[in-house]
């Protein structure tokens, strides 16, 4: 068990740096728009849970080039803000209340070049994202909470450590790009910066938001269960609420996953997909752990889909970068869930999975139209989201090599998260996943014990 399911842990740390310089960095040539040009978000990009920027940090263990390393960032920058010059823009909300991006006065992205005494080493394992290390991604001294409402849409931070190694703070505005998106635009970035303004970047970016506008009129042909407003009325609200809650990170090996597939498939039923059998495994320990009560109330297990592969009258056009995604929506009461198969559990999760068609996409959109929620609802909710479908490792050479790591530091200010990370280190890994989720302190033992034992009793 020990050498399949490892707990990970990272140190407390006190990251001091210096603010050397903050440049406002815009495209370095002529793009096409003009000022007062605004740029329409689809439903998608305008939704509740899009309304924020998703902060990532690359670590890189040397500086083995003569030029300074911000003038390269910042010069690649400014290059790739020509084919992507939507996030040198704004976002602003219309008289509806929804959010387009615009272009006025105050435009471009932002570099911060910041420098550490501390050693990378001095950072802990850099397998393991840290909460610490949130000195190291840029923050205005005075923003509001999930703002992204006249912010740059790219804030990038460079800082220096003692050692020569350095670290690149990113943050990306949701509304402009989903994961894959952001991914195709630090892929472009990287490959500026590495082979110069004259490289050709591939696939070309590609807008056309227009391509999710809402049916008229609206029609929604499913209940959408993953937006749906619930009474809490478990125990998980109060438990969430009153218990100290804590961050953890478990590698899980490719053997143990392998294993989990195994016993996820059902001999009656079409296949279920490694996904289906770790988030089954990790949404049956969560329920276990915590100790829901009653074992009766119905629990939600949401997570997002890439529709592009589902949409093929017409599809995606190559190299678009704006959110595709829809959330899926599991569901299943407490008691089938604590006291079932990791069989059933992976079954109600697969189902969620396939229901995401082109016609759910686009009841999604429409529902959005005609709902528009204004906040994300958690009650009985567990959501997984599954960062190992990114490229992060492979899209981030800027010159240096793949970077120590690339990922998220930080599951707050949401508690009922989980998220999936690639256990990613320079040679390319060994197909282990990390499992980082926040936890009620009192059920890590158990939750631990729980995600080590491949189904019910049978531990490894």
């Amino acid at each position: 068990m020990a050498a399949w399911v490892r707990d990970l842990h990272f140190p407390r740390l006190d990251i001091l740096i210096t603010v050397d310089a903050i440049y406002q960095v815009t495209p370095a040539g002529p793009v096409p728009a003009a000022y007062g040009d605004s740029l329409y978000l689809s439903n998608l990009d305008d939704m509740v849970g899009s309304r924020v920027f998703t902060p990532t940090v690359y670590f890189y263990s040397e500086n083995n080039q003569r030029e300074p390393i911000a003038k390269v960032f910042r010069r690649a920058l400014a290059n790739v803000l020509v084919p992507y010059y939507p996030l040198s823009g704004r976002l602003r909300e219309t008289i509806e209340g929804k959010l387009e991006v615009f272009f006025g006065p105050d435009q471009g992205a932002l570099m911060v070049e910041a420098r550490s005494s501390l050693k990378l080493a001095d950072l802990g394992d850099l397998r393991v994202p840290n909460p610490a290390w949130a000195p190291l991604i840029y923050r205005f001294p005075v923003e509001g909470a999930d703002q992204v409402v006249n912010m740059p849409l790219v804030i990038a931070q460079l800082t220096t450590f003692s050692c020569g190694g350095f670290s690149l703070g990113l943050r990306l505005c949701h509304c402009v790009c989903d994961g894959l998106g952001a991914m195709q635009f630090v892929a472009a970035w990287a490959t500026l910066a590495k082979v110069g303004p004259a490289s050709k970047i591939s696939p070309s970016p590609c807008w056309d938001r227009e391509f999710f506008r809402p049916r008229v009129p609206p029609t929604v042909k499913f209940p959408h269960k993953e937006f749906a407003r619930m009474e809490e009325g478990s125990s998980l609200g109060l438990i969430l609420s009153q218990a100290k809650l804590v961050q953890k990170c478990y590698s899980v090996s490719r053997e143990f996953q392998a294993r989990l597939k195994w016993l996820a498939q059902s001999a009656d039923e079409d296949a279920r997909t490694g996904f289906d059998a770790v988030a089954a495994h990790v949404w049956r320990s969560w329920v276990k752990a915590i100790g829901i009560r009653p074992l009766d109330y119905e629990l939600r297990l949401s997570f997002s889909v890439n529709a592009r592969p589902k949409l093929g009258a017409p599809p995606l056009k190559e190299g678009f970068y704006g959110n595709a995604l829809c959330v899926a929506c599991a569901t299943s009461t407490a008691a089938r869930l604590a006291e079932g198969t990791l069989s059933a559990a992976a079954g109600r999760v697969r189902e969620a999975r396939v229901a995401v068609s082109e016609e759910y996409m686009r009841s999604t959109v429409d529902y959005l139209e005609t709902h528009r929620p204004t906040r994300l609802e958690f009650a009985g909710k567990l959501s997984i989201t599954q960062w190992t479908r990114f490229s992060m490792y492979e899209s981030s050479d800027f010159g240096w090599g793949r970077p120590l790591y690339a990922g998220p530091i930080d599951l707050t200010p949401t508690p009922q998260i989980c998220v999936l990370l690639p256990d990613g280190d320079a040679s390319g890994g060994d197909g282990s996943l990390v499992v980082w989720i926040c936890l009620p302190e009192y059920a890590t033992g158990s939750f631990g014990q729980c995600l080590s034992k491949l189904d019910c009793d049978d531990e490894m």
